[in-house]
């Protein structure tokens, strides 16, 4: 995360903390040449790269501010913020994206399709996210200052072999983690404080991918925070995952059944998560819902769009849903739109 620091630090942060954390008022002479030599003069920071591969030499305003970027106050307000602003960004630049190019937009005329649900989506999301960035923020924090494992250049970490090695670990490492944590979060004096909210979209858009309560989507998210303090984690490969996991945990929402495979826990078996409740809880793979007897394997039907947008489907699907949340919620209090056969006679 020091990397994309050292990014916004370099376009926004530094003007920001020098327009508002002034080093002296007289050092405000940006065309003098001296003035720019005396910033640095004062100043107590030196600019060191925070990875070779990239890097971007400092202007003027990074040494005008009493607020140096090694400052921990600063460091830990500014990822608080790039953690929620680009958090959002990402969010609804690839959420959007699916919701145009990939999302099937028949499913909002499902039976189990809220009223104004995608409003209600990003609404959820966006209220979420201040919070979740809150409890995130001192995780990067702390990498930052160097508590960390993580690495640079090859030379830095366990050797070339680990630069491939890293991702299937991660992924393997996070999503056992998440299988239980989610698991977890299913347990009934947990459930309806914390993770009944992102169970609300029963028939979910790609906005919903993010709509959770900011408790339980920072729990589901620990995994990810936690594995560079115990396996070491390229600085690059860091941000790579960072976006990967936001991308994918949109692309799990986004109602598109590409393939049945029996080792990726896709769009299909995530979307049975949000019919069924207590089946499928993995985020990437099925292997450790098989083993702890929660996988549910998507039915055929579910892979043939005339039969999945059919209405005799829906309301046979929609009758196994109210089962499913009498069983697990007791009352219903979802407001739904209006179906299909009213639709029809309008």
């Amino acid at each position: 995360m020091d990397v994309v620091l050292e990014v916004t630090d370099t376009f926004i942060a530094d003007h920001v903390y020098a327009y508002l954390f002034p080093l002296k008022a007289a050092l405000y002479n940006f065309p003098d040449a001296a003035a720019n030599a005396s910033a640095k003069a004062l100043s107590s920071w030196t600019y060191e790269p925070a990875t070779q591969y990239i890097q971007f030499e400092p202007s003027q305003a990074a040494y005008m501010s009493s607020m140096t970027r090694d400052n921990i106050y600063r460091q830990g307000a500014t990822l608080f913020f790039i953690t929620w602003i680009f958090g959002i960004i990402v969010y609804f630049i690839f959420a959007s994206l699916s919701f145009l190019f990939i999302f099937d937009k028949r499913i909002m005329n499902h039976p189990k399709y809220l009223k104004n649900q995608i409003w209600l989506e990003i609404i959820h999301t966006n209220k979420s996210m201040p919070f979740m960035a809150m409890m995130t923020a001192p995780l990067f924090l702390l990498e930052v200052r160097g508590y960390g494992k993580l690495y640079d250049v090859t030379e830095q970490g366990p050797g070339l072999w680990y630069n491939f090695f890293q991702f299937p670990l991660f992924l393997v490492f996070t999503d056992f983690l998440i299988y239980w944590i989610h698991r977890g979060l299913h347990h009934p004096s947990i459930y309806k404080g914390l993770h009944k909210p992102h169970h609300k979209w029963i028939m979910p858009t790609p906005y919903a991918s993010h709509a959770f309560h900011p408790v339980d989507g920072f729990a589901q998210s620990i995994p990810y925070h936690i594995f560079p303090f115990i396996f070491p984690l390229q600085k690059m490969a860091y941000v790579f995952l960072f976006v990967f996991v936001n991308f994918w945990t949109i692309m799990i929402h986004d109602g598109e059944y590409l393939t049945n495979n029996p080792v990726v826990n896709g769009a299909a078996c995530h979307s049975l998560h949000h019919s069924r409740f207590e089946v499928n809880y993995g985020q990437f793979f099925t292997a450790f819902d098989r083993l702890g007897g929660t996988y549910r394997m998507p039915e055929d039907w579910m892979f043939e769009k005339d039969i999945k947008m059919s209405e005799e489907k829906w309301n046979a699907e929609s009758k196994a849903v109210d089962e499913t949340v009498k069983e697990v919620e007791g009352d219903d209090d979802r407001t739904y739109g209006p179906d299909l056969k009213t639709k029809k006679n309008k």
